[in-house]
């Protein structure tokens, strides 16, 4: 494809800003009163023409305006618009929700009731995965002969329970509890799962046998703890609903089976971790999710410098990109110190 002149590319982001703007297609008088720009009705008309033989328009009908396409909001996302900074004022309401959340909270959700407010549609949150999530305290009760019940208790106040095969008595459950205090708080499940196999590949460890059964029994417990599935939060679906892009019955019906398709949102929200800042994917880069109608902006948060998970919004491709990026990053950033301040510091892997 040809590289756009400057004029064309001038004509394009004025085009794509005026129909996110109104939701209607863009005439050329419309952009010749409002863009400012040094150009007549008719040059402008000639600009929209070439743009859309280039497919980055489209014309509803003979006497309309013309829609941007997926290709002209990629273009304007990658080369042509300006990120706005961050509102003061938004900027106080991240700080402000943040600092007052504790430990134990329903994090993922409170943060995308902040998102659906900050940006007026959808928010999506894709929690910690299980291996970035920090244990406090790791306790075993015997259920039967040979099996015992692992609580996990984890740094941000969530608890999972996982049980375990194993033939052992009370006595040795608290020899154990007692060894494995001092090796599991303050890290992941991750670090863990790595540490307890190096553990039990040591001379040492196999030369001592409570040490090597209770190393196994906590590899057993955080293994399956830490391969657990990923869980995704979906916060204001009614803000959607009110979007005009979503007012038939249609539409509706395909916005709900894409809000449904959780593993395929999981996977585009990924694309976040990928790169630095926010991530945005739209129409045919959605897939078939509400049939390349749909936007989503990423970005990663992290969790002791690692990425975790990720926080985005979900929308029309008619998104004002300029400030729901900046939002999303932000408050992105604001998870990651939060995650941080609850998951307290790093050990050190050679500790016992």
């Amino acid at each position: 494809m040809p590289e756009l002149s400057h004029r064309a590319r001038q004509v394009l982001y004025h085009c794509v800003t005026e129909y996110v703007a109104t939701g209607e297609p863009v005439g050329s008088r419309t952009l010749a009163k409002k863009s400012g720009l040094d150009l007549s009705p008719a040059s402008i008309r000639n600009v929209l023409a070439d743009l859309e033989e280039l497919g980055y328009l489209r014309q509803p009908h003979t006497s309309a305006g013309r829609i941007p396409t997926d290709r002209a909001f990629r273009l304007f996302i990658d080369a042509l618009m300006h990120v706005r900074e961050l509102a003061t004022d938004d900027e106080a309401s991240i700080r402000e929700r943040f600092a007052s959340l504790e430990p134990g909270q329903d994090v993922m959700r409170e943060t995308g009731k902040l998102l659906v407010e900050l940006t007026g549609t959808a928010a999506v949150i894709v929690s910690p995965r299980a291996e970035t999530l920090v244990l406090k305290q790791l306790r075993f009760l015997r259920t039967g002969t040979d099996e015992v019940l692992a609580v996990l208790v984890m740094k941000n106040g969530t608890v999972q329970n996982r049980f375990v095969t194993a033939t052992v008595t009370e006595a040795e459950l608290q020899r154990m509890h007692n060894l494995l205090d001092d090796v599991v708080e303050g890290r992941s499940l991750g670090e863990l799962r790595d540490l307890f196999e190096r553990r039990l590949q040591s001379e040492r460890v196999q030369q001592n046998e409570l040490r090597r059964r209770a190393f196994e029994l906590g590899g057993a417990a955080v293994q399956e703890a830490a391969d657990s599935q990923t869980d995704l939060v979906i916060e204001g679906q009614d803000k959607l609903l009110e979007k005009p892009e979503f007012h038939d019955a249609d539409h509706v019906r395909q916005l709900v089976t894409a809000l449904d398709a959780r593993e395929k949102l999981i996977k585009l929200l990924d694309l976040a971790m990928q790169g630095k800042g926010g991530h945005v994917a739209l129409g045919d880069e959605v897939g078939d999710l509400g049939s390349g109608q749909l936007a989503i902006v990423g970005a990663a948060y992290t969790a002791r410098g690692q990425a975790a998970g990720t926080i985005g919004v979900i929308g029309p491709t008619r998104m004002d990109y300029p400030r729901v990026l900046p939002l999303v990053a932000a408050t992105a950033s604001a998870m990651s110190e939060f995650m941080d301040r609850t998951d307290g510091g790093r050990k050190n892997d050679d500790q016992e």
